[in-house]
């Protein structure tokens, strides 16, 4: 595990498109199924980074209050499963089940959707308005395994208030950390 921090896709870039496999539901998901009235959160996460899981309960609460708010969310996991098998599809739909995911959680077998959004890390978030723009991205909160700072969610979810009200988001955001996405040797 390296300690990686998000690199920060410039704000006002476009949605990149995708069409990924769910491994929740089985079906093809691309970013109109996800998108959403007041905007739409991709997040890119996996199953074993300690990271992750630190915040793991806080992401699925957010989700589940902001859906119902007009926001879509989808997660997405890049990792080389060769090289980490406890990322495979069908560990991750395991672990969607086990945290009652609300969203879709998409197998980018290629790495190239995380190219195309520039995630780096797990996690990493990216927030899109209602134009497809992005508005948000960098970290969930200041919480780190072994920080001692409380999940709290709390710049993931200004940035959604901000979003949902119709208010301009801040353009003070800071980089998430987490463990580097896990790329292929090729």
């Amino acid at each position: 595990m390296a300690k990686t921090e998000s690199t920060m896709m410039p704000l006002g870039t476009s949605a990149p498109a995708f069409n990924l496999p769910d491994t929740i539901s089985g079906n093809t998901i691309d970013y109109k199924d996800v998108k959403a009235d007041k905007g739409t959160v991709v997040m890119f996460i996996c199953n074993h980074c300690p990271y992750v899981i630190h915040v793991q309960e806080k992401i699925v609460a957010l989700a589940k209050e902001y859906q119902s708010q007009g926001v879509g969310f989808v997660a997405i996991s890049s990792n080389d499963v060769e090289n980490y098998p406890d990322d495979s599809p069908e560990l991750m739909k395991k672990h969607a089940e086990k945290y009652d995911f609300s969203f879709p959680y998409l197998y980018d077998e290629s790495q190239e959707i995380a190219k195309s959004y520039q995630a780096a890390c797990t996690p990493d978030f990216f927030v899109f308005n209602d134009k497809d723009e992005c508005v948000y991205r960098g970290r969930l909160d200041g919480a780190t395994p072994g920080n001692n700072v409380p999940v709290t969610g709390d710049d993931l979810s200004l940035a959604l208030r901000n979003l949902t009200a119709g208010l301009p988001v801040d353009t003070e955001q800071h980089p998430s950390l987490g463990c580097n996405i896990k790329w292929k040797n090729n």
